[in-house]
């Protein structure tokens, strides 16, 4: 992805989010043809001139100095996520970044002992993630929890793929808009960090090309970084579950995220959990490979 129309994209769409009125702007004179800030006003606000904004706008961010990311980004308000973006745009626009960018190591070289972990997590769902949102290793309950996923293609099951190609995501997903979007957040963030990985280059040209959903979301250029916070999955043997996760960034594994699920003590979901683990011993290793038949699995028995 060339990040010279990514940058001018991203900052169009923040200022876009900004009214005048906000920052202490007069709003009387012409009328305004555009929502948001004007090139000249964030330009005023960052202190610059505004030819040389409008050539930063434009792509033209590669020399720009620290402090002159800092004065665009507290023109435009972003956020810390937001300026770690704008930043890295700005550096993968220099001509050294491409062959930098383009040599980190595949999710494919994950050390054994991760998936032991990942193992040894006994009844809490456990998966590690790739930059792609790829699922590159997952425990047994994880595998149970996410078995639409794996059925969803022949390859690595990717969450983007299973949420904006699959008409069963929108069910498995109860707060399907939510994580879309947050999936959409990610992958842009994640481009923002390594634009020349041609694996993320594929997959936002492919969910683009098939996704009327994924195309409107990307178009945002809403970027975002979250450590915790709560799914709502409807899975088709126990039914609903509100679990917990947690995202940690393995310091040995650069670019893999390790996701662990919990339930509240006491709740339905926890008991749904525990029925969710049961299944899976049941099903064993093969519980993916057989989740295409869940509808026609009896659930087991629920504890009273």
């Amino acid at each position: 992805m060339d990040p010279r129309p990514q940058i001018q994209e991203f900052l169009v769409s923040r200022r876009a989010k900004i009214s005048p009125q906000s920052v202490g702007l007069p709003v009387a004179g012409r009328k305004r043809r555009v929502p948001g800030l004007r090139r000249e006003e964030v330009a005023a606000l960052a202190g610059l001139s505004v030819d040389y904004y409008i050539r930063l706008e434009r792509g033209a961010l590669t020399n720009a100095s620290d402090s002159v990311l800092n004065a665009i980004a507290r023109a435009l308000q972003l956020d810390a996520t937001e300026q770690a973006h704008l930043i890295d745009l700005a550096r993968a626009g220099k001509p050294s970044a491409a062959p930098a960018r383009s040599r980190r190591t595949p999710p494919a070289a994950m050390a054994p002992q991760l998936q032991t972990i990942l193992d040894a997590l006994v009844g809490v769902p456990a998966l590690v993630r790739s930059p792609t949102l790829d699922i590159v290793a997952a425990n047994l309950l994880a595998r149970a929890l996410y078995s639409p996923v794996y059925t969803d293609t022949d390859t690595a099951p990717n969450l983007a793929r299973f949420t904006f190609l699959n008409p069963d995501a929108s069910r498995f997903w109860r707060d399907w808009d939510r994580v879309a979007d947050d999936l959409t957040a990610h992958l842009r963030t994640a481009a923002g960090a390594t634009p020349y990985d041609r694996a993320l280059t594929d997959l936002v040209g492919e969910l683009s090309t098939r996704s009327d959903a994924f195309r409107q979301l990307w178009a945002r250029h809403d970027v975002r970084a979250y450590g915790r916070g709560t799914k709502h999955f409807h899975h088709p043997v126990v039914g609903e579950l509100d679990l917990r996760y947690d995202l940690l960034q393995p310091a040995a594994e650069p670019g893999l995220t390790m996701i662990t699920y919990t339930a509240e003590p006491g709740t339905a979901s926890h008991d749904n959990l525990s029925l969710l683990a049961s299944w899976a011993a049941s099903q064993g290793s093969t519980a993916p490979d057989r989740a295409s038949s869940t509808r026609h699995v009896t659930p087991p028995t629920r504890q009273e």
